[in-house]
């Protein structure tokens, strides 16, 4: 992409660490990878510094949407395995300072590509993924673990691990077949084929496929209207979601009873219970 979004970013990113860009606008906080001649592929500073992001967000009364894009032709071409400075950690497939021991392998993932994506599902604030071109692997993966996705018509998602003999990370096996359902996911991480925005869109993976230069307009429209709503009864309802499918009947009309109880304190509920009394547009704060 390179629209406004990226233009603002640029001026407010962290001088310290330019890969990732920031900023917020109307309440949006824009999050942008800026790696386009490695076609965006996540180096561990550039995940450090996701995750932070991602964590500010949800803290921060300011913002109350997010959208994830990049620069150039990829969105994300997976975790660097080609290495780079780091102050985060090795990533998957890098080698371990030293003699490896059992478990050295399973931390790196843990510590890595499966905090990246546990942080974008545990953002309190909506999160659009705005995929600009190819996603592939964990790039594949930041993409879905986002609340909506919106894919330009020529991007690609592409299960690319076992084009290297290797296991998909990043929470993989866990979030395609919640997508997709098991034979599906199997389908795409067995043979690793690149499926198009408009094949993703079809299996349900991708909310909307729009042309190359409307991407930046929709998701900039979706997160704006998102950062109009009522911000925690969002939070509230993707926490139930996301937990719904990994919890009985019981455990989840439980945890919507309580989600509910938590949610009528907040000022946003009564503003909108009052609207609709009043018959008028409610104006929702955010808390």
């Amino acid at each position: 992409m390179t629209s406004s979004p990226e233009k603002s970013a640029a001026k407010s990113a962290d001088p310290v660490d330019s890969l990732v860009l920031h900023a917020t606008d109307n309440h949006v906080a824009w999050i942008t990878l800026n790696r386009p001649e490695a076609l965006n592929a996540i180096t561990p500073d550039q995940r450090e510094r996701l995750i932070q992001h991602l964590s500010h967000a949800s803290c921060d009364p300011g913002v109350r949407a997010v959208v994830i894009t990049a620069t150039g032709r990829g969105f994300c071409a997976g975790a660097d395995l080609r290495g780079g400075p780091s102050t985060g950690g090795p990533q998957a497939g890098e080698q371990v300072a030293g003699e490896r021991v059992a478990g050295d392998v399973a931390r790196v993932i843990r510590l890595g590509a499966q905090r990246l994506i546990g942080a974008v599902l545990d953002c309190e604030k909506p999160v659009i993924a705005a995929v600009n071109g190819t996603a592939a692997g964990l790039g594949a993966h930041l993409a879905l673990a986002c609340d909506l996705v919106l894919a330009a018509d020529s991007a690609k998602f592409i299960e690319v691990f076992v084009r290297r003999g290797l296991v998909p990370d990043g929470g993989g096996a866990y979030l395609l077949p919640r997508l997709i359902g098991p034979q599906r996911a199997k389908e795409l991480m067995f043979f690793g084929d690149a499926l198009t925005a408009a094949d993703a869109a079809r299996l349900g993976l991708v909310n909307r496929v729009v042309p190359a230069d409307d991407l930046e307009k929709t998701a900039r429209d979706w997160a704006e209207r998102l950062a109009t709503g009522p911000t925690r009864a969002l939070a509230l309802t993707k926490q139930l979601v996301n937990a719904s499918l990994d919890t009985d009947r019981t455990t989840a009309f439980a945890a919507e009873a309580a989600a509910q109880e938590i949610n009528m304190t907040t000022t946003d509920a009564n503003e909108g219970v009052a609207a609709f009394t009043e018959r008028r547009t409610p104006h929702y704060r955010g808390h």
